[in-house]
């Protein structure tokens, strides 16, 4: 991701959390897919703070596999994001011009690998996260799955979690 390298992009997220630049982007972004600027797999994930209750906003590039919408951690486990979401019961908010209310399901591992393979396809910002060439065979995305965790995006309104 010009200007960035690889090397550097990973080193924004030293252990699932972002560094002052990392911070600064996320804030500009959350804005934008907030807005709907872009098209519809950007979206901001807005969560309550496992600590501290406060709501917290995350610029996400969602995968489409079979008709449904997943949101996957390229930060692995350790990412915030996640914490918050399981500490929630998934229940949360996707914004792209409105709000959505949705509850994230975890995928099973075992399900994980073609999810995996289209997000690193279709969310170019990812591959520098995960340790695998997007054209990769699926067993190679098996080998990695349980590292990265998966939701699927179920909208309160039973529209398969499709934002507008």
């Amino acid at each position: 991701m010009w200007p960035y390298s690889a090397e550097r992009l990973r080193a924004m997220y030293v252990g699932g959390r972002g560094d002052t630049t990392a911070r600064r982007f996320a804030r500009f972004w959350a804005r934008v897919h907030a807005m709907g600027l872009l098209p519809r797999r950007w979206v901001t994930l807005e969560v309550p703070g496992r600590r501290s209750g406060r709501l917290a906003r995350f610029p996400l590039g969602m995968a489409d596999w079979n008709g449904q919408w997943y949101l996957v951690s390229m930060l692995g486990e350790r990412c915030d994001w996640v914490r918050n979401v399981r500490a929630a019961d998934g229940l949360v908010v996707l914004r792209r011009r409105q709000a959505l209310a949705c509850r994230l399901i975890e995928v099973p591992v075992t399900d994980r690998a073609p999810i995996l393979k289209r997000y690193l396809a279709k969310v170019p910002g990812a591959r520098p996260h995960l340790p695998v060439d997007q054209h990769a065979a699926l067993a190679e995305f098996d080998a990695i799955a349980a590292s990265y965790p998966v939701f699927q995006v179920l909208s309160n309104h039973h529209d398969q979690g499709r934002p507008t």
